[in-house]
């Protein structure tokens, strides 16, 4: 039998590393993609000499609108079929939304929604078509309410939670099934990016372990699961803040992202 293949963005650290060890210790081949190509070419040998099989390494920045596009183009030139689809790159920053670079801030929304949506559209096709794949979008549990100092960051996985619900549900009996995974604090480099690791969120009691939420979310996906959360906290958290009233919701949100 062919080894089935799995591609995963912002693969060269964090979550997305986590995800590339696990889809390669359960023998199938790898596609990573991020930006920097020497830390996908380091993983990419680190993988197949503990695993075997094949490492692809497809370098791309998908802050740029057309990569989506290239990626699929240069995996099908591959001939590679991809039956795994690991949306995890996403970033974010921190601080008043006034104070940000807009042109940064739309780079988010290129990333963690507008990239999310094309390489989805694109790699769903051919699942539906042969009636099978998985698909795994890295939300967070941000996208459950709004965060001030953090606007940007939690709108855009507003958006990967409504939207890979609405997929799943319109992908019901096609054998293509969509999961939305939602993790929260993580220890990974997402946190000195957005310089938010000094913040209360990150530096109360429970922060995650990155090779647990991927152990979490890589279950997920393969259970067909259409939603979930990663704790029994961060789970109670989403549930608290559907009922709590909003103005509430938005300040505590504040005084944890306000450094």
């Amino acid at each position: 039998m062919p080894r089935k293949v799995a591609l995963i963005t912002g693969a060269s650290a964090g979550l997305g590393e986590q995800f590339a060890q696990r889809f390669a210790q359960g023998g199938h081949d790898v596609i990573l993609v991020a930006r920097t190509a020497s830390r996908l070419e380091a993983l990419a040998t680190r993988l197949e000499q503990a695993h075997g099989g094949k490492v692809h390494v497809l370098p791309a920045d998908l802050a740029r609108p057309e990569a989506p596009a290239r990626i699929f183009e240069e995996v099908r030139a591959r001939g590679l079929e991809v039956e795994y689809l690991v949306n995890n790159a996403g970033f974010g920053s921190s601080g008043p939304f006034l104070e940000q670079a807009v042109e940064r801030e739309a780079e988010m929304v290129e990333v963690n929604c507008t990239a999310l949506l094309k390489l989805t559209h694109l790699f769903a096709q051919p699942m539906r078509a042969r009636r099978s794949g998985r698909i795994l979008n890295i939300a967070s549990t941000a996208g459950f309410q709004p965060g001030p100092y953090m606007a940007t960051y939690y709108a855009t996985k507003a958006f990967v939670v409504s939207f890979s619900e609405a997929l799943a549900h319109e992908l019901q009996g096609t054998g293509v099934t969509v999961t939305c995974h939602c993790p929260g604090a993580t220890h990974t480099e997402f946190a000195s990016r957005a310089s938010i690791e000094k913040t209360r969120l990150f530096q109360r009691p429970g922060v995650a372990a990155a090779p647990d939420v991927a152990a979490d979310a890589y279950a997920a996906m393969m259970k067909g699961r259409v939603l979930a959360v990663h704790g029994l906290v961060n789970w109670l958290g989403t549930v608290g803040v559907r009922f709590g009233p909003r103005a509430l919701v938005r300040s505590i949100a504040a005084s944890l992202n306000k450094a």
